[in-house]
């Protein structure tokens, strides 16, 4: 019975799902969005959310853990430079699972996994660049010339 045993093991060793879910959660921090299976995105979500908490701590044995856990000191540093701040606000639930339906090849549920305040920062920045942005005129084409004879 698999009583109290939340861990998902994604068929892979115990160091190689670390491995997977550390470069995974590097993955969002440095992109912003990652684009997943949707077994893998389940999984790497609870590692997210206990980064940033580690991030809004923002201790250096907070800083130290992550290292030692994400093995990217860049991606460290952004998390807590960046994404940790900007969840300042939050009491929990700092990513979202977006379902996307299966995958071409084999059929496997496919999912984005992205941070909740991004999305909302990155849809407003799109919209003010369009109302900026006049669209380009199409050039008329010109009627073929006629050879003189």
């Amino acid at each position: 019975m698999r009583h109290q045993n939340k861990t998902v093991k994604l068929g892979r060793s115990q160091a190689h799902r670390d491995a997977l879910l550390a470069n995974q959660v590097c993955s969002l921090i440095i992109h912003q969005r990652i684009r997943t299976t949707l077994a893998k995105a389940k999984a790497t979500r609870p590692l997210a959310e206990k980064m940033v908490t580690l991030g809004k701590k923002g201790t250096l044995h907070a800083r130290r853990t992550a290292i030692a856990v994400l093995h990217q000191p860049a991606a460290v540093k952004k998390l807590f430079e960046e994404i940790a701040p900007r969840s300042a606000a939050r009491a929990g639930g700092y990513t979202r699972i977006i379902k996307l339906g299966p995958r071409k090849s084999d059929s496997a549920p496919m999912a984005v996994l992205e941070w909740v305040d991004t999305a909302v920062v990155e849809a407003a920045e799109p919209a003010e660049e369009k109302k900026a942005k006049k669209p380009a005129t199409k050039a008329k084409k010109a009627a073929p010339k006629k050879d003189a004879e």
